[in-house]
């Protein structure tokens, strides 16, 4: 007679079952990603581009950001920086830089009015500075290669999009920011149908990356811009679906051979940069208790099981642990590879899935604190 499965092995199948198939729909999410076209599209003109950077205190990464975007070709470029009440030589470093290129503009930001963040607020200086017919929002980490301009603007134009965030290669050093950086682009090729998400008009099933945002100027506009999105902390998704609202396509792509991006330097960096906004990824409390509890069925039950039927010498339980962490590593791999990020580091995934739980817990405690900040600002 066989042996009935017990709660504890059917717990840890379930969670198994779940990760494969995951891992399944991102293999399927990659083939289905825009990347960048083979061949460049025959233009009538060249297209006028406005490249936007909002920059407070990044004297220390603003050079290369600079350097890589005056050295564009195949575009009409003009080059805005916004010094955004810098404490530092950002303002210094950009005119370096620029060194009386007529491309650049340097601007100073504004006092930030009642009821706007500061990013969305530099954001729509910006654009209300801008000239182009595209808009392109850069964060000032953010390393354009050759011809990733124009290969933007053409993933644009080619996918009829009024906005596309081409997500870029995120490089990582040292053990906290390999842990979690590698999960942005794991999580969105993992949980998003991005097909089904581009057609569907819902705004909730939708993704954006701030870090490069690639937009029509007259559809920013006419959404609203981030004049809808002046209190966000998540800016970057709500602008996507301000779009959404307004009648607009919106896309994701594949930015790994366009840019690369350092978003966090150390530890200390990546705890407040994520506990900054980490409450607000999945909506209310109750939603976050719900991802967080769905993440560790998924990719923490499995391995604990393969300890726990190692431990006990109960084989069937240990075999079922097994085969649920190797399909999270599978899935993880698989993005890794395709991203640029090392795919040894898919080995530590529940070692990564514990940290990104424990900077949700820690960004709702200091939310409950008002103890939320970015660089000497509130976030309220």
């Amino acid at each position: 007679m066989t042996d009935r499965w017990s709660p504890l092995e059917g717990v840890v199948a379930a969670g198994g079952a779940a990760a494969a198939g995951l891992a399944a729909h991102s293999v399927l999410n990659w083939r289905l990603l825009r990347k960048t076209p083979a061949s460049p599209t025959p233009q009538d003109h060249r297209p006028s581009v406005s490249v936007l950077i909002p920059a407070r205190d990044e004297a220390d990464r603003l050079g290369p950001t600079l350097e890589a975007v005056l050295s564009q070709e195949g575009v009409d470029l003009e080059v805005l920086v916004l010094d955004d009440g810098s404490t530092d030589d950002t303002a210094v470093v950009a005119r370096g830089v620029a060194d009386g290129d007529r491309r650049f503009r340097l601007l100073h930001g504004r006092a930030v009015p009642d009821g706007w963040l500061g990013k969305p607020f530099a954001c729509w200086q910006l654009a209300e500075a801008a000239k182009g017919e595209v808009l392109v929002f850069l964060d000032a980490d953010v390393t354009l290669r050759p011809g990733a301009l124009a290969a933007c603007v053409d993933m644009l134009h080619q996918g009829e999009m009024d906005l596309l965030s081409p997500y870029p290669r995120q490089t990582a050093h040292g053990v906290a920011e390999r842990l979690v950086q590698p999960l942005l682009q794991w999580s969105w090729l993992t949980f998003l149908p991005l097909r089904l998400a581009e057609q569907s008009a819902s705004p909730s099933m939708t993704a954006g990356n701030g870090q490069l945002i690639v937009a029509r100027a007259d559809c920013y506009r006419a959404s609203g811009g981030h004049q809808q999105v002046r209190a966000e902390v998540i800016e970057d998704v709500e602008l996507a679906r301000a779009f959404k609202r307004a009648g607009l396509r919106v896309g994701m792509a594949d930015g790994t051979d366009l840019a690369t991006c350092r978003m966090y330097h150390g530890w200390a960096e990546l705890r407040e940069g994520y506990s900054k906004s980490l409450w607000k990824a999945f909506g209310s409390r109750r939603g976050a208790a719900i991802a967080v509890s769905l993440l560790a069925l998924l990719y923490l039950v499995p391995p604990l099981g393969l300890l726990a039927g190692l431990i006990l010498r109960r084989r069937r339980l240990a075999v079922l642990g097994a085969a649920g962490y190797l399909a999270a590593v599978g899935g993880r791999a698989h993005a890794a590879r395709r991203t640029g990020s090392p795919m040894a580091d898919a080995a530590a995934h529940p070692l990564s899935i514990g940290m990104l739980i424990w900077l949700v817990r820690e960004s709702w405690r200091r939310k409950a604190l008002g103890a939320l900040s970015w660089k000497g600002r509130p976030v309220t």
